[in-house]
């Protein structure tokens, strides 16, 4: 029986148009300068979509939402002529060869996230050769169900909208939610003060019963993040999320010595070894490495495995096929990122958008399909449209 390889890897690049303003949230830029537009630095309005067929006619697809344009052109100049004309059951070699010869310029960043779309649509593309879930050719499904929390909550309008809006979470079922804080370092003590009038009036609105996360995407420094600790401890709070910027490992691991409430990161690691360092210096109490960033599902799953034998559980950012399948099939993986749809804000909605499959949540959780692969179909639907590459 011949070899079934890998015939094409094609790029597509998806714009959202028409979309509303950015809402503020924290973000490193905006804790240097102050109020900082939101456009040009963390406001993602592309999205990358990398097709992978097979010699036998199946195709996935994997995708990022990192520095898009720049990832087309990263797959297109430097990983398709690798990976093309390759065996499709090769992932780990295929993974390696990518990793290795672009590890001078591309282990980090943009280099990986192209790294992590080649290497997620390959996973798709054989699995539907199998005829089975991704979830069965990582370990197989755990739970005929996943646990998500309600991940948005940012901080636009009034105090009551924002009550509004986690009661109405609440009511759908969800167990818990996140919210993203605004005011940082630049904003002085009453920034300070309004980001504790965010969490009190989530933990008002919601109740004793539902999880709290916090978000600071990065935004914050050591000295702000210390004060602010003690302040949100009162509201009963499952995790801070990213307090600091990322490199400020002994900053992670110095804030989990200080207070009660647990210390998530990992979102933007990039690499197993990052993974690691995080989990060997104790710096975080919930690692949230995303699947489409930190290298593809060859990378999670070790990731996922390395977490389990730390016990620090991995609760991967964004949510997307590929972390619901990781999840499901994962034991350090509890539950799972997911964004009701509204409108597209920060980019963390795009996929859905872009996609067809991407599941719902229904009473707090979602319920993957039995069908081959990651049961994504490419179905942009307004306001999101191709962009043509050339």
């Amino acid at each position: 029986m011949a070899d079934v390889v890998i015939t094409r890897i094609t790029p597509r690049l998806f714009r959202a148009v028409d979309t509303p303003t950015p809402v503020p949230y924290a973000n490193p830029l905006r804790s240097w300068l102050g109020d900082a537009p939101l456009e040009g630095s963390f406001s993602f309005r592309e999205w990358l979509v990398v097709e992978v067929e097979l010699s036998t006619g199946e195709i996935g697809y994997g995708n990022t939402g990192l520095a898009a344009v720049l990832g087309a052109s990263v797959v297109e100049k430097y990983l398709a002529p690798l990976v093309v004309g390759r065996r499709a059951a090769d992932i780990e070699q295929i993974w390696q060869l990518m990793y290795r010869s672009t590890v001078a310029f591309g282990r980090k960043g943009v280099g990986m996230a192209a790294i992590s779309a080649v290497d997620i649509g390959i996973w798709d593309a054989w699995a539907r050769h199998l005829n089975v879930p991704v979830y069965d050719i990582l370990g197989g499904r755990r739970n005929d169900t996943i646990r998500v929390y309600a991940s948005r909550l940012y901080a636009q309008g009034s105090l009551e909208d924002l009550a509004a809006e986690a009661v109405r979470y609440r009511d759908q079922g969800y167990t818990a939610v996140k919210q993203r804080f605004v005011w940082g370092p630049a904003d002085g003590r009453q920034g300070m003060l309004r980001n504790v009038e965010l969490m009190r009036t989530v933990r008002e609105a919601v109740g004793p019963d539902v999880e709290i996360m916090g978000d600071v995407y990065m935004g914050w420094d050591l000295p702000y993040a210390k004060q602010m600790l003690r302040m949100l401890e009162p509201f009963d709070v499952s995790w801070i999320e990213e307090p600091l910027v990322p490199d400020d490992v002994e900053g992670y691991a110095a804030l989990r010595g200080l207070t009660s409430i647990p210390i998530a990161g990992g979102e933007h690691e990039f690499t197993l070894a990052g993974c690691a360092d995080l989990l060997n210096r104790r710096a975080v109490d919930v690692l949230q490495c995303d699947t489409n960033r930190v290298g593809g599902l060859t990378q999670a799953r070790k990731i996922a495995a390395l977490a389990e034998s730390r016990g620090v559980p991995l609760v991967p950012h964004g949510g997307q096929q590929h972390n619901y399948h990781l999840v499901t099939s994962q034991p350090a993986c509890p539950m799972a990122e997911h964004f009701p749809l509204d409108s597209i804000e920060v980019g963390n909605e795009l996929p859905a958008w872009v996609f067809s499959g991407e599941p719902a949540a229904t009473d707090g959780y979602i319920t993957l399909a039995e069908v081959p692969g990651l049961d994504l179909k490419v179905d942009p639907r307004y306001p999101v449209e191709e962009v043509v590459l050339h």
